[in-house]
């Protein structure tokens, strides 16, 4: 049996790296010197437990391959994988997508009866909002009336008004090419006359009466010809023509009389006749309840003895009906039909 034996019997010496000669020979040889001894290699020393798997967290293989470069360098490894102790580095991210999973869990879950009815109560409009939503919905309601109404009164009543009045024209040319003869009085509503006004292009028939459901919302110029304003007729030898028609809506023949100036025409068609008026005067405002202004000698008008006159009559300002418009006129021509028209409507 052969037993271990301590360094000094056998010669060898570690510490100065030689080997010393037998003593039995009694001389001492010298050998060349060793290469210097890693003390982290040659040494007994436990070793290192394998490395473990980042993802499983086991021990890898056997056959692994662990980092070279002994164990400073499996330091620096292991600090760049997260640590010494092993820490996942990599783990740190998915935490995000962890907290998003449990809320999603969360919010599937069922609700409680109570936090049910809270949330039902939340999505219920309160009563204030309840009422300003109808209170709007009346305004929205209202605006549209009223834009349809301003719409039928300023177009569709004159759309209206013009169809109606050149339909009575047209049937009063007609008659009077046919030979048909007209009676001397004219009922409430009967047309009886044409109006020109070059200078506006206003070509519009004249009835009788100056009612506006008769007369002058069908677009047509209406005759002072009934009760206390009673007026002449244009073949009387002396008297005042009275005519009143619209200035805004329902075809608004006299929309523009205010831009007549002295010398301006007006002229009177009938079966058998041209009645021609020369324009004299006007007076931009006046009371509606001035009616002097139809008197055989027109108060105002500056006619200071009996003629054969004219007066046209309208509200103002526009788009009211506070106040009259007055504009008159003096006949200068009379001429039958059989000699033509008269220059005024040639021109």
């Amino acid at each position: 049996m052969t037993a271990l034996r301590p360094e000094r019997e056998t010669g060898a010496s570690y510490g100065d790296q030689s080997y010393g000669a037998s003593s039995a020979l009694g001389e001492t040889a010298y050998l060349q010197p060793l290469p210097p001894i890693d003390e982290e290699t040659v040494a007994l020393r436990i070793p290192d437990p394998p490395p473990m798997s980042a993802s499983a967290g086991t021990a890898a293989p056997s056959g692994t391959r662990t980092s070279p470069g002994g164990r400073a360098a499996r330091r620096k490894a292991a600090k760049r994988r997260g640590g010494r102790r092993g820490g996942p580095a990599e783990s740190a991210p998915q935490q995000p997508a962890l907290e998003s999973a449990q809320q999603s869990a969360g919010a599937g879950r069922a609700l409680s009866r109570v936090e049910a009815r809270r949330r039902e109560r939340l999505r219920k409009p309160s009563p204030a909002v309840m009422a300003s939503r109808a209170i709007g919905e009346v305004f929205i309601t209202t605006g549209v009336l009223m834009l349809l109404f301003v719409t039928y009164q300023l177009w569709w009543t004159n759309v209206r008004a013009h169809a109606q009045a050149g339909q009575e024209a047209s049937s009063l040319q007609q008659d009077w090419a046919s030979g048909k003869r007209a009676p001397g009085v004219f009922a409430p509503g009967q047309g009886f006359a044409i109006l020109h006004i070059p200078k506006l292009d206003v070509v519009a028939p004249i009835a009788e009466g100056v009612s506006n459901k008769k007369v002058l919302d069908k677009g047509m110029v209406g005759h002072y010809g009934e009760g206390a304003l009673k007026t002449a007729m244009p073949q009387d030898k002396t008297g005042n023509f009275g005519l009143a028609a619209h200035r805004n809506t329902h075809g608004e023949p006299f929309r523009y009389i205010n831009k007549l100036v002295a010398g301006d025409s007006v002229v009177v068609e009938t079966q058998d006749e041209y009645f021609v008026y020369k324009v004299t005067s006007m007076l931009p405002v006046t009371a509606p309840s001035n009616v002097s202004v139809l008197d055989p000698i027109p108060k105002g008008s500056g006619f200071t003895k009996p003629g054969r006159y004219i007066t046209l009559t309208t509200c103002t300002p526009e788009f009211t009906s506070k106040y009259r418009l007055i504009v008159w006129g003096k006949m200068v021509e009379e001429r039958p039909r059989s000699k033509g028209k008269p220059d005024a409507l040639v021109e």
